[in-house]
């Protein structure tokens, strides 16, 4: 290493700032682990002191940098930064306006030869030749450190070891834990580069705007790579992103073995966050393991990799997307590569020695120096001038000149970092956890130009602000973004079953009817007010539906009933006005009049089927019709029986007719099926009373209001009304063949049958349809069932009593009584 030659008169006549800068020591690219570990580590820092305190032409002081022939790889992307480095210093001391009168310098050390760099590195903080750890920064001491801040180092390894070690300034342009966040431990530590928790936070918005959910991340075995894992985890916990699979590299690894086990996992969309040359190590095995149909999403640490870009077979793998750092022209760069590269041979020859600042032992031209990976450059930049603006500030610094009396201590520096404004590095200020407040970066693409395209950028400052166009990305799917899941989402109305550990990994199950998708996990009932179909996203309320008096079938089913009602009373007075005629007498005689009276209060229970049912309207829809229409059988099947009775069993069983007259059987039979069917009522309805009743059942989107009654409670009494029924239609068959006016067994016969068959097409219909209308249709049974008995028993008789009188004498019937009789006896 070479030692600084400086003067001791120049030491006490000049006020200066002397700066270290230690770049990256060449490894050899045959082993894995060298070259990530030096692409981590070794680059170079920046240490500044105050060795004068009168200024000086910059043309006298002395400039040198040490090891510039590597014994291991060259890295070209340091070796631009470094040129960067001296570029900034020189443009700083060639300036009028920042740190007049001031002038700075550097050496450089190589980090990865640890023996024989720190030795120097701890030269330039010691005082005296003794390193001081923690000491107190505010202290006044005769001879401070001759260092004074260090800009660097690149990576995040070697920040703890020299911030644990000595009270200095750190402004690192590449480490990005967020443990440096934590100024309790690293309080004199900024940064001019992205954190990682930036770069995470901004890959995580790339995986939710194209809705990739199954992906992998490829990381380092390091402190970088544990960072940014942690914080990636962390980042996902509550999103639907999923990690598949996770890998930690190091010198040993299997990289095919790693894609076999991604292609197991069938994962489309790849994380490398890792350093430069083990990227570049695994992008090369994918191309040699033929890797295809994959999304890589780069770091920042290689999203601007030049020599990937040109490499064969790389459009293959699939498609780049990276995070980078704005590339920001830095004015006068250029020029100032041209302008060194013809002096470098001469200082090499005059002095004979390792390169020094002025040499270029790469063998890069400028303009190849130019065309190198940018990444972390313009931080380079950004660190140099900030702690030259700092220094300007705490050295008073104005009118052409500083104040000479100031003794600059690191915590000066420190403090007026954090204060101070800094226009040509764009960064604003620093906030209170030592990063720059305005951060910006930047989304590319690497096209099929080989060249890193801008397709979006990230903004935290003052606002968050994503943006990406991703109609700009040429995909490797010809077109459509490419997808990256575990199990493909659910269709609307399917709720996920989670399957696994990974809440990515689910199977579908769609939402029965009644239930609607609340969140992706869970199917929620609706109320009883509301109702869902299967596979629903939400609950509608359900349509109450009755049918209203206003209804037209209800309106027509009304009159018909008054009709009903109106014709009973005509044919009530018919008969009585015709009390004693032969038709009358035959129909029934008294008889008759019971039996109009209960047809018409049967007809009641068609009012009470319309309107919102209520606990009285749910009783009377039933309860009269039952009742009444059982003592209209009960009349009619005493009626059969007696027409029978008497043509056929009453010359056999005289003493039985005898009986059945003397104690009028008929009128007894009536009063005992009535009790037993009043009976049965009131028992049933005390039991269980019908009620208003809801029905949902049948029709989800609507509520049909009906009255629920207990099949069991109302079974007695319909068994009864059937019984009556079949007792009835036997009687009335076995009269078929009596005389044609005494005949209304065919009659009865006929209104039996009209009645079966209604009731038997209602419940058909009720079987199949249950709607509101239904009630319509049940107030028509009932009105069809007295009508019925209305116009095929009573209404024939009319007809002869007004149209025929001469078949209403006494001789008409008994003249067919006779004609009867002789038929009998032949």
């Amino acid at each position: 290493m070479t030692e600084a030659f400086a003067s001791p008169q120049y030491i006490q006549s000049y006020q200066r700032q002397r700066q270290s800068l230690s770049y990256h020591n060449p490894v050899q690219r045959g082993s894995v682990t060298m070259i990530y570990f030096f692409s981590s580590l070794c680059f170079w820092g920046i240490f500044i002191n105050t060795l004068t305190q009168h200024a000086v032409p910059a043309s006298d002081i002395p400039i040198y940098c040490s090891l510039c022939v590597f014994r291991h790889a060259f890295i070209p992307s340091s070796y631009r930064r470094f040129q960067l480095m001296r570029f900034s210093v020189e443009q700083i001391n060639n300036s009028t306006n920042l740190l007049p009168n001031v002038h700075l310098g550097y050496e450089i050390f190589d980090q990865c030869l640890d023996a024989e760099s720190f030795p120097s590195i701890l030269n330039l903080m010691s005082a005296d030749g003794l390193v001081e750890p923690w000491a107190d920064p505010q202290r006044n001491l005769t001879k401070g450190p001759k260092a004074i801040a260090v800009v660097g180092p690149f990576t995040i390894d070697l920040v703890p070891v020299v911030r644990s070690t000595v009270v200095i300034i750190l402004v690192s342009y590449g480490a990005g834990s967020s443990a440096f966040s934590d100024k309790s431990k690293f309080t004199s530590f900024l940064r001019m580069g992205h954190a990682n928790k930036g770069t995470i936070e901004v890959i995580a918005s790339i995986l939710q705007h194209f809705n990739w959910r199954w992906v992998a991340f490829l990381k380092r075995d390091d402190t970088y790579g544990i960072d940014g894992l942690e914080l990636f985890m962390k980042r996902i916990e509550k999103t639907n992103i999923c990690l598949a699979y996770t890998y930690s590299l190091n010198d040993n690894t299997n990289y095919s073995q790693i894609f076999k086990q991604i292609e197991a996992q069938k994962v489309k969309v790849i994380i490398v966050f890792v350093p430069k040359l083990t990227a570049e190590a695994i992008i090369e095995s994918a191309v040699h393991l033929n890797i295809t149909d994959k999304v890589w999403i780069a770091a920042d640490t290689w999203s601007l990799n030049k020599r990937l870009h040109k490499l064969k077979g790389i459009r293959h793998i699939g498609t780049v997307i990276g995070v980078s750092q704005p590339v920001i022209p830095i004015p006068g760069f250029s020029e100032f590569l041209y302008s060194t590269r013809g002096r470098v041979l001469h200082e090499y020859t005059k002095q004979n020695l390792f390169c020094n600042q002025v040499c270029n032992c790469s063998g890069l031209s400028p303009e190849e120096v130019i065309s190198l990976d940018p990444s972390f450059s313009f931080y380079v930049y950004s660190a140099v001038y900030a702690i030259a603006h700092a220094l300007h500030n705490a050295l008073q610094c104005g009118a052409g000149k500083c104040d000479s009396n100031v003794t600059v201590y690191p915590h000066m520096v420190s403090m007026q970092l954090y204060v101070s404004v800094f226009p040509e590095v764009l960064i604003g200020t620093f906030d209170e956890n030592g990063q720059p407040r305005y951060t910006s970066y930047r989304i590319v693409f690497w096209n099929s130009n080989g060249d890193a395209q801008e397709v979006g950028y990230y903004e935290v400052y003052p606002s968050s602000r994503f943006l990406l166009n991703s109609t700009e990305i040429q995909w490797h799917t010809e077109g459509e973004v490419p997808t990256s899941v575990c199990t493909q989402e659910c269709p609307v109305g399917y709720k996920k079953k989670q399957e696994g550990i990974h809440t990515c990994c689910f199977s579908c199950e769609i939402c029965q009817n009644g239930t609607f998708i609340n969140d992706p996990y869970t199917c929620v009932s609706c109320t009883d007010a509301e109702w869902s179909a299967e596979g629903s996203t939400s609950c509608s309320l359900q349509v109450v539906e009755f049918v209203p008096f206003t209804d037209t079938g209800a309106v027509v089913i009304m009159v018909a009933a008054l009709v009903l009602v109106g014709l009973n009373l005509a044919v009530s007075v018919l008969f009585a006005i015709n009390y004693n005629t032969p038709v009358v007498r035959s129909a029934g005689g008294p008889m008759c009049f019971l039996i109009l009276i209960c047809l018409t209060l049967s007809s009641l229970s068609v009012y009470f089927y319309f309107g919102q049912p209520t606990a009285a309207s749910c009783i009377l829809r039933f309860f009269p019709f039952l009742l009444f229409y059982t003592v209209c059988l009960a009349c009619f099947v005493v009626r059969s029986f007696q027409i029978v009775f008497i043509f056929k069993i009453a010359a056999k069983l005289p003493k039985l007719y005898s009986w059945w007259m003397k104690y009028h059987g008929q009128w007894l039979v009536i009063a005992v099926a009535s009790a037993i069917q009043a009976l049965l009522l009131i028992i049933g309805y005390s039991y269980d009373p019908p009620k208003p009743f809801n029905e949902t059942f049948w029709y989800q989107d609507k509520i049909v209001l009906d009255c629920k009654m207990n099949f069991m409670a109302k079974s007695s009494s319909v068994f009864f009304l059937s019984f009556l029924c079949c007792l009835c239609f036997i009687f009335s068959y076995m009269g078929k063949d009596l005389p044609k006016n005494y005949n209304e067994a065919k009659s009865i016969t006929f209104c039996l049958m009209l009645f079966i068959l209604t009731w038997i097409t209602f419940i058909t219909i009720h079987i199949l349809y249950r709607g509101k209308y239904i009630l319509t249709l049940n107030a028509l049974a009932v009105l069809s069932s007295l009508y019925s008995f209305l116009l095929w028993y009573f209404l024939p008789k009319c007809l002869i009593i007004i149209f025929q009188p001469q078949r209403n004498t006494q001789q008409y019937f008994q003249g067919l009584i006779q004609s009867y009789t002789k038929t009998i006896s032949q």
